[in-house]
């Protein structure tokens, strides 16, 4: 009985760092020196700041990763959706980081058709291969940032569960809504960018996308 018991202990504490795990869909890990394609719309572009600071250059550096930056200034998820195929089909990448909806939310156009958008754009980069890094935009206000009280539009984690792919939660949102980390009250400035990058690279480890 002892021995069973034992037994049984051993085996629960095997299972427990799977079971607990860090919360959320795990990838394979991307070798340095993939094609990494940083989807989205002025926060992926880097306004702001320089193209050197963009979070794509920061975390090629700290990735070994080659990134393209398809950040467009603008850009509503109808839009990135609209030209992601011609990316897929130009870079052929391994893994697409996916950033939309700011302007949606910007512009305070139908939640429906960004969410809509938004899982569209995950799924035609898995169909085309790609591994996805889904990452949460806050829902944008110039009133929002002011006050500090950006969270994560909820429908960023519907679709991530809904699909099962990673998601990289509050990064936007921690650092719109530090003054000291922003060049406007929509844009990050280069420490905000680094912040960003370097938090997002955290995130890629926990899932698995980094070995």
């Amino acid at each position: 009985m002892r021995r069973r018991a034992l037994m049984s202990a051993g085996l629960a504490l095997a299972v427990l760092p799977a079971a607990c795990g860090r919360g959320g869909p795990r990838g394979s890990p991307v070798a340095a020196g993939a094609t990494v394609l940083a989807l989205g719309d002025s926060l992926t572009f880097g306004t702001g700041a320089t193209a050197e600071t963009s979070y794509p250059t920061v975390l090629a550096g700290l990735t070994g990763w080659n990134i393209v930056n398809a950040g467009v200034p603008g850009e509503t998820s109808a839009q990135i959706r609209d030209r992601l195929p011609v990316l897929l089909a130009e870079h052929h990448p391994a893994l697409v980081l996916v950033c939309a909806g700011g302007n949606d939310f910007l512009r305070a156009m139908p939640e429906a058709g960004t969410r809509d958008n938004v899982r569209a754009i995950v799924q035609a980069c898995r169909d085309a291969g790609a591994q996805v890094m889904l990452i949460a935009v806050p829902r944008l206000s110039a009133m929002a940032a002011i006050t500090g009280s950006l969270k994560d539009h909820a429908l960023f984690a519907d679709v991530a569960g809904e699909l099962k792919v990673p998601l990289h939660a509050g990064g936007w949102s921690g650092v719109l809504a530090d003054a000291s980390l922003r060049s406007d009250q929509v844009h990050a400035n280069a420490r905000g960018y680094e912040r960003f990058a370097r938090e997002l690279h955290g995130s890629l480890k926990d899932s698995g996308l980094l070995p």
